[in-house]
């Protein structure tokens, strides 16, 4: 035992809440030299690392900071060199003038204060956390340069390959001479991150004095080390040649599409630029082919909602339609919807703009308004195919709507998706399209509307009391989560400190009954045929996600943030 763990562990026996039976306890389960009683104490569980912190924290009259969730802003970040953090193992938490407050995982460790304020020529203030949070956000943000480099390096160890939309060069390989190219493989390097961290979207975003790189994970953005603005031109350029797009063009918006294979996973890359003020803004939606292997209780449905959503698309006929703002995982419910009814002896095509996924067994087709292709033109050439079962990717205007609703009344099963922000809204949408009241009522069998909401990571979840504020917006269900146990995630490296890792459905599903059919006709508004579809034993969202929050799969604060719109006490 080493003076400063005879020192911590005086500290303890003062200051903190284990009783002289526990330190007993600890020394006499000592089995091996190198094991010293705090060790026990915590293999005990007498005590976490985290509070052994927290006591000490307090007996040196320092601030102990939780590092779940930090944002780490640029300029903070940069008020220590990446080399000279990583050496010491701290992070900058805020700057004041010349004071830069440092997050330190020993509070003992004054020699990394005086280095500090020495090597940064500046006052240093330290505060306590985790070193585990420290390792976590070192990770995150300060990669580096250098550290970038040997990444790159690495690359020629993974078999990465990419067919270039529309060129016919397909199958090009990181090998040969090209594998010496740092910008060919910075781009690779930063699709394989993306994907190995779950990312739907890369956002390359050119900024005045940096070229910023961020993922969006679990529906949230966040930001990750950057390439330095010098690569920022031919980072773009080298994307916009993977995705078949014209090099010289800077001035107008491009889209383009890539596919790539990383160890054996293939993934479709939507890519689409913008200009902007310092150069052209990508950003690249990732669409998973391994996502449509999900089952529909992978969606999140509730074991009572799974079974009205299984009755729903097996059903002959009528429109089922899937509501909610872009993001919310519409495309995938469909898709997870045409894989639970694919079957040889039923016929399936799609209408999409454009195809996210290759579904085996089912007749696929693009929309392409520029050679005439549209929605409405595709629509009545497949309903000469014989279909059993159509999907439209969204229906955007008249024609569409009425060719839809014809051909669920010609004995089709009809799935799409509509923008609007809860089921009884979409009734009202359709009208002011222009479809006859007659036709929505008879064609339409159920509107889903849904939201996606961050499951809680299963390797740190932990008991959890709501906040006031949270308890105060929900409102008159506030009780029901007072009177249930509920969780959340205490945030570790599965989840990147998040607590979240992942993310489930929460769905409000209108089916149309006769008494719905009928209020359909006579144009009722949709508050009120809101008010009734509750009535009959629709959950809104907020009610199906508190469920869900109940069952331990969400928290309060993500369902409060996808429903704000909506109400328990209409």
């Amino acid at each position: 035992m080493t003076s400063n763990d005879v020192y911590v562990l005086e500290v303890l026996e003062e200051e903190s809440d284990l009783a002289p039976e526990q330190f007993a306890e600890a020394r006499e389960s000592i089995v091996h030299d190198n094991m010293t009683v705090i060790d026990a104490l915590v293999q005990l569980g007498h005590i976490t690392e985290k509070d052994i912190l927290r006591v000490m924290a307090g007996h040196f009259g320092m601030e102990m900071v939780e590092l779940v969730d930090f944002k780490l802003e640029p300029e903070v970040r940069d008020a220590v060199p990446a080399e000279v953090a990583r050496r010491f193992s701290v992070v900058p938490v805020a700057v004041n003038g010349s004071t830069v407050h440092i997050a330190i995982g020993d509070p003992l460790d004054m020699d990394t204060v005086d280095s500090l304020r020495y090597m940064l020529e500046k006052d240093v203030e330290s505060v306590i956390a985790a070193p585990e949070e420290i390792k976590v956000l070192l990770d995150h943000y300060y990669a580096g340069e250098e550290l970038m480099e040997e990444m790159i390096e690495q690359v020629d160890d993974n078999a990465v390959t990419v067919t270039l939309s529309g060129t016919g060069i397909a199958d090009e390989e990181i090998e040969g001479d090209d594998a010496d190219a740092p910008i060919i493989k910075l781009v690779y390097l930063i699709i394989m991150e993306a994907a190995r961290r779950r990312a739907s979207d890369i956002h390359l975003e050119p900024m005045e004095k940096r070229f910023r790189v961020r993922y969006r994970i679990d529906g949230v953005l966040s930001e990750v080390d950057s390439p330095p603005k010098r690569l920022q031109a031919a980072i773009i350029s080298r994307v916009k040649i993977m995705a078949d797009m014209k090099i010289s063009e800077r001035r107008t918006p491009q889209d383009g599409r890539i596919e790539v294979s990383i160890s054996g996973r293939s993934l479709d890359l939507r890519v689409s630029t913008v200009p902007t003020s310092h150069g052209e803004s990508i950003v690249a939606r990732i669409l998973d082919k391994q996502s449509l292997a999900l089952g529909l209780p992978k969606l999140g449905f509730m074991a009572d909602d799974q079974q009205t959503f299984e009755r729903l698309v097996g059903l002959p006929d009528g429109i089922v339609l899937v509501t909610g703002p872009t993001g919310s995982g519409k495309t995938t419910t469909l898709y997870a919807c045409l894989n639970h009814i694919n079957r040889p002896d039923r016929k399936i095509i799609t209408v999409e703009d454009p195809v996210e996924y290759q579904l085996t067994g089912v007749n696929q087709v693009h929309v392409r308004a520029d050679i005439g292709l549209t929605f409405s033109s595709a629509l009545r050439s497949i309903l000469r195919q014989a279909p059993n079962i159509v999907m439209i990717g969204e229906i955007r205007d008249i024609e569409t709507a009425n060719i839809a609703t014809e051909a669920s009344l010609t004995g089709h099963l009809v799935f799409s998706t509509l923008h609007t922000n809860d089921a009884p809204s979409a009734v009202t949408r359709l009208l002011d399209i222009g479809v006859k009241p007659f036709l929505v009522a008879s064609s339409m069998r159920a509107i889903i509307a849904q939201r996606l909401v961050r499951s809680i990571c299963e390797h740190c979840i932990e008991e959890h009391e709501a906040s006031d504020r949270d308890l105060e917006l929900l409102g008159t269900a506030a009780e029901q989560i007072r009177e249930a146990t509920i969780y959340k995630g205490h945030g570790c490296e599965k989840c990147s400190l998040t607590g979240y890792h992942g993310r489930k459905g929460i769905f409000e599903i209108l089916v149309v009954t006769d008494e719905i059919q009928r209020m359909i006709y006579e144009k009722t508004s949709s508050a009120v045929l809101r008010v009734r579809a509750r009535e009959t034993g629709m959950r809104t969202l907020r009610e199906d996600g508190l469920r869900k929050v109940i069952a331990g799969m969400t928290t309060a604060e993500e369902v409060l943030r996808v429903t704000m719109g909506d109400t328990l006490d209409d």
